[in-house]
């Protein structure tokens, strides 16, 4: 049935052209295993209690043409507004060359991340550039090569402090409230289970007694302030407490950098780079600390050192930090978060270097500086003097609402946050003309004043003041100093840079990549066309949903799809990698052992070959791990499951298995290990590295699992 369908497809089927298999390669590739169809192998592969009685309730597959209309349209339903809502995300302009020859170029985007240095020289050369660029804005030491996005970042920084504290006694974490609100709440749900107390408030009102062990400011600040953390940092200091900082990288530009005043984590997105905002991601985050914390610092870590022939040769370094070596004891769960993001946010900096980031950043503070003069014209006083690109009106609810309504019908989205408060947040794509705009919805509640944009853009000039700061000190130290930084400022320079970079590389323009389900996969061409169309790439994460309706129709089919390939009940879409998904998956596991009383439920088995990721993910959420033996040939053994499983009884939680396993094994009696672990109170969670093994054929729900994670870039 199988085989059938796979060389009856028509000529021009997307599973055809996708997957590459045909009369005369497929019985090549049986012949090679000993299976005479592909049917008999599935029969000798898969065990028959576990196997799919019927097909899947999915609808008729697309071409590749059909696909992309219906993406079209689909892309059609969700509204493009100008957006002023900020809060971290923001509009930017991505050079034509860095879209045409990394994000959509195959020689960048198939193996996406480095697994081995030998042949990545491309990439972590593109990474090395990120670091030195995150280095040098945030005035810090070293800096990792990417994350998965600022909040999670934020939270990587919490841990990392906590962990190195001296007193095992101090154990609150002070968190300002101008702390983005997506931020404060991945911060609780972070600290929650490792029992670490938040304690949020204002910055003046920060004590720093001997309970707290780290700090955390935004910078600027959720209301677009810029303030002067030295002092409360000096003060931190003295008093034994960490300082870390979320920070905006566009605004490090121009201010003065967190590693001038003290900080001792910066962490923050790089999407202001050149990545559109794509309603939440993906984007790169960053996180820098001081030379002292390098051997703890989360995510991969790009070094120079030299090959056999004395030349240079980029590597991945101090890998003993990480999850794949220290496992359990690993600084983080973190793997390989978001490079193609973080090389695309290197570019842009090479691209421009560093007159050509102050000119941005410059002229978005003096956009920002135009429209609170216009304000101010109009009678309406921004809370904050100081500011970078972000300003915030107070007035009473009654008159805001009517801006709310201005503004709906001008297609402008506002960022209105407590009540009787709006913020307006100005990006690289602002020109005057939208300012008018936007001054034009507060000019319409007034008795008639006006305010002339241009005019007032005009006396800036007249004012001697030009494009340089008049409300914040600008930073005075030298940045961007390396000479990648400096030579590659046109397109055709920058083009022939990108392709020598990507020439040291392998990817699937080459060959396959047989390193695991991790490089195993191709993202079609038909696939990636749609990521860099407007409708999808231009939505702000915290438009209205209204605005959304393409994007809520993805995913609900998906979600109704993904139903259907695992079996199971509901399905999140929230988590952001496979790391992010093992966490999620952990924390409902813990959440429905507390709904049932079952607090004391905290013992995890993860088998020995279990990927590194496993006991981290279980560490985070607070769980206690218990390695399960597995054989001669990798699989389970069973006779150790079960008596870990009889000791812990009381106080398991979980068991995380990989099916198929770590090895590509189909273990013949994995309906048996997870009925081991429901017997004594436990949950499994299946992890779906591997799954693209599965779909279609077999399900998690099928094996007996109650958890899984899908990585969706290798699942399908």
């Amino acid at each position: 049935m199988a085989q059938s369908s796979l060389l009856n497809a028509p000529h021009d089927a997307f599973i055809r052209r996708h997957i590459g298999i045909n009369a005369q390669s497929l019985p090549t590739m049986l012949q090679a295993v000993g299976a005479a169809t592909l049917d008999q192998l599935i029969e000798e592969t898969i065990p028959e209690g576990i196997r799919m009685g019927n097909e899947m309730e999915l609808p008729a597959p697309l071409t590749e043409q059909e696909l992309l209309a219906e993406l079209a349209r689909i892309g059609d339903k969700n509204a493009l507004y100008r957006n002023y809502i900020g809060a971290g995300y923001y509009g930017t302009l991505l050079p034509g060359v860095i879209q045409r020859n990394i994000l959509e170029n195959p020689g960048w985007y198939t193996q996406y991340t480095p697994y081995q240095a030998e042949i990545a020289q491309g990439r972590l050369e593109a990474l090395l550039n990120f670091q030195t660029m995150v280095c040098d804005l945030t005035g810090m030491e070293i800096a990792n090569a990417s994350l998965l996005d600022e909040s999670t970042a934020a939270a990587e920084a919490m841990l990392m402090l906590h962990a190195q504290r001296k007193e095992a006694n101090r154990n609150k974490i002070f968190v300002s409230h101008k702390c983005f609100p997506q931020t404060q709440a991945v911060l609780a749900t972070r600290a929650e289970p490792l029992g670490i107390e938040i304690v949020t408030g204002r910055v003046e009102d920060f004590t720093c007694d001997a309970s707290f062990f780290a700090c955390v400011f935004q910078y600027p600040d959720g209301y677009g302030k810029v303030r002067d953390y030295a002092p409360i940092c000096a003060k931190a200091k003295e008093a034994g407490i960490a300082t870390a900082v979320i920070a905006d990288l566009m605004a490090l530009v121009l201010l003065p950098s967190p590693g001038s005043w003290g900080a001792d984590v910066v962490v923050g997105s790089a999407q202001r780079f050149g990545v559109p905002m794509g309603y939440g991601g993906p984007h790169a985050a960053f996180f820098a600390t001081r030379e002292a914390y390098k051997r703890h610092i989360p995510g991969r870590l790009i070094g120079v050192s030299m090959d056999a022939e004395g030349r240079t040769a980029y590597r991945m370094a101090l890998q003993t930090r990480e999850q794949h070596i220290r496992r359990e004891k690993a600084t983080s769960n973190i793997c390989t978060a978001q490079v193609l993001l973080a090389i695309i946010a290197s570019m842009y900096a090479v691209y421009h270097g560093p007159d050509g980031l102050r000119a941005i950043a410059r002229r978005i503070h003096r956009r920002a500086r135009v429209l609170d003069a216009s304000l101010r014209a109009l009678g309406f006083v921004p809370l904050n003097d100081s500011f970078f690109d972000t300003l915030v009106i107070e007035s009473d609810q009654e008159s805001l609402d009517k801006v709310r309504v201005i503004a709906e019908t001008k297609g402008i989205n506002l960022n209105f946050l407590v009540k009787g408060q709006v913020g307006i947040s100005v990006d690289e794509t602002t020109s005057l003309t939208d300012l008018a705009q936007v001054v034009s919805v507060f000019a319409a509640i007034t008795n008639g004043l006006q305010a002339d944009v241009m005019v007032l853009d005009q006396a800036l000039d007249a004012q001697g003041s030009s494009d340089h700061p008049s409300v914040f000190t600008e930073r005075t130290d030298v940045i961007l100093e390396h000479p990648v930084f400096h030579r590659y400022h046109s397109e055709h320079e920058l083009l022939r840079y990108i392709k020598r970079l990507e020439s040291k590389d392998l990817s699937l323009c080459h060959s396959m990549i047989a390193l695991g389900s991790c490089t195993m996969k191709l993202n079609a061409s038909a696939e990636m066309i749609p990521i860099t169309w407007p409708s999808f790439g231009l939505i702000h994460p915290f438009a209205p949903v209204s605005q959304t309706l393409g994007y809520q129709q993805i995913f609900q089919e998906l979600t109704q799809y993904l139903r259907q390939v695992t079996g199971f009940a509901e399905i999140s879409l929230q988590p952001n990698s496979g790391a992010q998904g093992e966490y999620t998956g952990l924390m409902v596991i813990r959440a429905y052992h507390r709904s049932r009383g079952d607090h004391h439920r905290n013992i995890a088995l993860i088998p020995s070959s279990a990927h590194g990721t496993n006991p981290a993910s279980a560490v985070m959420a607070g769980m206690q791990v218990v390695v399960v033996a597995c054989d001669e040939q990798g699989n389970v053994d069973m006779a150790d499951l079960s008596a870990k499983a009889e000791r812990h009884s009381a106080n398991l939680s979980c068991l995380m298995v990989t099916y198929p396993s770590t090895h590509g094994v189909f273990e013949g009696h994995i309906r048996e290990i997870c009925e081991v672990i429901h017997r004594h109170g436990g949950q499994v969670y299946m992890d779906g590295a591997n799954m693209n093994a599965q779909v279609g054929l077999t399900s998690p729900a099928l094996i007996g699992a109650d958890v899984c994670h899908l990585n969706l870039h290798k699942t399908f």
